[in-house]
Parts: C-alpha cells; sequence; structure tokens
C-alpha cells in the first residue's frame, strides 16, 4: 500500500488519516526499546528524496510522534546519524547541524556541514519564512499522537552531496540516535519502503518521491534511567 500525503495545506482529516497510515505501517520489536505505557507508540522518521542533484540529492525529513502520551518539550528534539560513505550536506531549511566539522578542503562553496556524524536540531519559531519548510521551526518541540495528531510532525529539508544520484548508487545514512529532549530512545536500521505519494493542492494530480525510506526509533523506560546514571 502507498502512503499518500497533502504535500500543502488540505483538510485535517485527510491528513490525520495519513498520519494514521503511516502509524499502522510502523512498527518495532525489542527488548531494549519496550515503553510499557505505550508499547506501540514509536517516533517515525521518513525520508523522502524528491529530486538528484549533480553530486546527490534533496531529501524532506519528516519526523511524526505516534507516542499515544509523550511528549516532545523544550528543548526539543535532537537527530544524528552516520554517513555511509563521504557524503556531506550543503545545506538545509528548517533545521541546522549542531557543528559544521571540517570543511577545509573545499574552495568556493562551502557546505553546510561535513562531518561524518552530524546532529540537527529544529530551528526556532520565528525563523524567516525563506528558511522553512512546512512543519518544521517549533524549536522541537512536538505534541503527542493522542494529543494533537496535526502538532506531532516535525520536517526539514536537507540536500545531500558527495553521494549516490540513483536509487541503486544511493547509501542509506545508519547509526540513527534520537534525544527527545533526553535520553532513552533505540532507533533501527533505516528500511526502504514504497515512495509516499503528494497530492497536489487542486487534488487532480498524484506526485511521489523518488526514493523512500524510514526509520522507527521507541522509548524505554530502563534505557533512560541507565543513560541518565551515565551523565
Amino acid at each position: 500500500m502507498n502512503l499518500i500525503c497533502l504535500s500543502t495545506v488540505g483538510s485535517r482529516a485527510g491528513f490525520v488519516a495519513c498520519l494514521f497510515m503511516l502509524f499502522s505501517c510502523s512498527t518495532l520489536t525489542s527488548t531494549e526499546a519496550y515503553d510499557r505505557l505505550d508499547p506501540n507508540g514509536n517516533i517515525t522518521i521518513k525520508w523522502d528524496i524528491m529530486s538528484w542533484t549533480a553530486d546527490g540529492y534533496v531529501a524532506v525529513v519528516t519526523m511524526y510522534n505516534f507516542q499515544q502520551y509523550r511528549r516532545i518539550q523544550k528543548p526539543g528534539w535532537t537527530l544524528g546519524w552516520t554517513w555511509a560513505k563521504k557524503e556531506i550536506i550543503w545545506n538545509m531549511i528548517g533545521s541546522q547541524t549542531t557543528e559544521q566539522g571540517d570543511c577545509s578542503k573545499f574552495k568556493g562553496e562551502i557546505p553546510h556541514s561535513c562531518k561524518k556524524d552530524p546532529t540537527v536540531v529544529d530551528l526556532l519559531p520565528g525563523t524567516p519564512y525563506n528558511q522553512q519548510v512546512a512543519n518544521c521551526c517549533k524549536g522541537g518541540v512536538l505534541s503527542s499522537w493522542a494529543q494533537d495528531p496535526g502538532k506531532a510532525v516535525s520536517s526539514f529539508q536537507l540536500s545531500v552531496g558527495s553521494a549516490g544520484t540513483t536509487n541503486r548508487t544511493v547509501t542509506l545514512p545508519r547509526n540513527f540516535t534520537l534525544r527527545a529532549p533526553g535520553p532513552g530512545y533505540t532507533c533501527g536500521p533505516a528500511k526502504i519502503v514504497k515512495p509516499t505519494q503528494f497530492i497536489t493542492s487542486d487534488k487532480r494530480r498524484v506526485t511521489q518521491a523518488l526514493m523512500t525510506w524510514n526509520t522507527i526509533c521507541t522509548y524505554s523506560h530502563r534505557l533512560q534511567r541507565r543513560l541518565s546514571d551515565k551523565d
């Protein structure tokens, strides 16, 4: 079953239905990452490649808080991963990395981030409009699924370079980490899924991502306590 989402602001009922379908497909079985208060809850992170570039791709990354009761409060979520090869981030819209890393080998245009393991945070409310994408710029704060599905979503866009330029040559990021805002989350490996579909604002045309993958992060009280003790 393909997932169909609204690419522009549309009916609230349709948007919530879209999120429900994604939630229904998002499950992870793990003894370590288990929350007895919300055993089926998770945070699903979806990467949609929207276009290929000369040396990589442009992707929209969307985070869905499918936890029933656990909100993400200030200072908000922090997302990390490790690139599989020598990828860099040319630019970002709706978020930023916390460190640029060593970009000394580049001349002319300097990448936004050259780190092998970038850490990404949401931008703050009031960010200039030309630096925003839909569902960004909430300071990393998200409602829970039960509270308000429409406010349980966060997105950003990034342009990746030194990467594959086709479905066959792209390598998926690895070792995803999530703090929301503290520890306690375990993220599974990224898995390729059917490309997300989008309905145009006039509802007369359906487009789709060139490639889509998901990673699912789940919360554990026991893991949170163990990691907090180490801090």
